[in-house]
């Protein structure tokens, strides 16, 4: 049994406080909502007042809260974790805040002798309820391993990220890609419907293909993560093809600001004479754009 401190009981922290519970765990709370402490009392979980009261006796010590405002106040207000909290103890921020505060947090953690994992999760609230979340974790491995027993209890997909910070990183940039598509996805399926489409039938269609399966699972293996630009699809056909959606896109007064951007991508790439290339040519386009190679 591991003594664990959980800082922050709200729509994510209290299923996930109540499943390392049913792991086996002691789990003392702390929130700033009564309501939110009754239920993790409720349980089967201990209840204190304070950030500082909660990390007494706690091997583990979680932050899940809103910013990296919020972590660090939990972390080293008065009353905070830090006046509680023992030699050894890991400090594990399951938060989603700017890589950066993550890195200052840590660095501010070490100066003190106290370790930390930035372990945000990916998925949603009813994975948080079912113990079925996707935890990115930072962290120097030795660390990672010493928490996962409890990781475990709240996630059945743990991956290691590359290090310590690489967890906030990672949780970042899934979010922007899958917010973007999120948008993306609706224009696509609003410029259906108004062509008379049906959502279903369109659905099962773009589900067979990179629309749906995303270019990371399909087309990127095979073409531009491989070095080979060569045409499967031709980047010049993508902004020809792309044209003709917005084209219809206007005729039916259907909003696609997110596909017009698309094309001043695809545009560009072909000013820089990737226009015979393949479509995934634009990864490595960005990628030199941004100085990578």
């Amino acid at each position: 049994m591991v003594n664990v401190a959980f800082i922050g009981l709200g729509t994510m922290g209290l299923p996930m406080a109540r499943n390392i519970i049913e792991g086996g765990h002691s789990v003392t709370g702390f929130d700033l909502s009564t309501d939110a402490l009754n239920q993790h009392e409720a349980y089967g979980g201990k209840v204190s007042g304070s950030a500082a009261e909660a990390a007494k006796g706690a091997e583990i010590v979680i932050t899940m809260v809103p910013k990296g405002i919020h972590v660090r106040s939990a972390l080293f207000d008065a009353g905070g974790v830090l006046e509680g909290i023992e030699s050894g103890a890991l400090v594990i921020d399951m938060s989603t805040i700017h890589p950066f505060d993550t890195d200052s947090i840590r660095k501010d953690l070490q100066s003190k002798g106290i370790s930390m994992i930035d372990a945000p999760v990916g998925r949603t609230s009813m994975h948080a309820e079912q113990g079925k979340l996707l935890i990115m974790a930072g962290g120097e491995a030795s660390d990672i391993e010493r928490a996962t027993p409890v990781l475990e209890r709240m996630g059945e997909t743990i991956i290691d990220c590359g290090g310590p910070g690489m967890g906030s990183r990672m949780k970042i940039i899934n979010n922007y890609l899958s917010i973007s598509l999120n948008a993306l996805t609706a224009e696509a399926l609003s410029l259906a419907e108004s062509t008379g489409l049906k959502v279903d039938k369109a659905i099962e269609v773009m589900s067979g293909t990179p629309a749906g399966q995303g270019h990371m699972s399909t087309t990127y293996p095979a073409k531009v993560l491989q070095g080979d630009l060569s045409p499967a699809f031709m980047l010049d056909l993508a902004h020809k093809d792309l044209g003709l959606a917005l084209d219809l896109a206007n005729d039916l007064k259907v909003p696609m600001p997110l596909g017009a951007a698309a094309r001043e991508v695809y545009t560009v790439a072909r000013g820089k004479g990737r226009g015979t290339e393949d479509w995934t040519a634009i990864y490595a386009m960005v990628r030199e754009m941004s100085g990578l190679d």
